[in-house]
């Protein structure tokens, strides 16, 4: 018989499916919204409670953008692709990545990243991140950081 603690504990298993996507939700400033509209997140790891890690079943429609490119400063990122084709831009180039790829992008390594669906049909990912605090973002190629949960101009005014 469970105890109360394990009764409000959350589940342990659940059908993904049945979870609600976020389609084209973003914090980024007017000007970058639209690259990522076509972007749907699902998140995993939230309703089971996790604080160390979340984790994205992420689709992208043809013509979106996972997000700008950008790198952080002390949060790993991982993804792994399930279906369609996605094109990987980063610094050194273009990657296409096909179903059982996949990518790793650790803390610190100022390599502007991110995913852009080329193809005529929806890509879906797994996206894995650690939440360590005081984490940076930077985009390479926009006016953009992000600190502290809210966006900047790269002179540090806020958006």
């Amino acid at each position: 018989m469970p105890t109360d603690a394990a009764a409000t504990a959350g589940p342990h298993a659940l059908d993904a499916t049945t979870l609600e996507g976020n389609r084209g939700a973003t914090g980024y400033p007017a000007p970058y919204r639209a690259r990522v509209a076509g972007r749907a997140k699902v998140k995993l790891g939230d309703p089971f409670g996790l604080k160390n890690f979340g984790v994205n079943l992420t689709r992208l429609e043809p013509g979106a953008e996972s997000a700008l490119r950008h790198w952080h400063t002390l949060q790993d990122e991982f993804i792994y692709v399930l279906e369609g084709t996605l094109v990987l831009v980063t610094d050194a180039g273009e990657r296409e990545l096909r179903p059982g790829m996949c990518a790793g992008f650790p803390a610190g390594r100022a390599d502007g990243h991110h995913l852009v669906n080329r193809g005529t049909a929806a890509a879906v990912y797994l996206e894995v991140g650690d939440r360590t605090p005081g984490d940076e973002a930077h985009y390479p190629d926009e006016d953009l950081q992000h600190r502290d949960g809210r966006f900047f101009h790269r002179d540090g005014t806020p958006w």
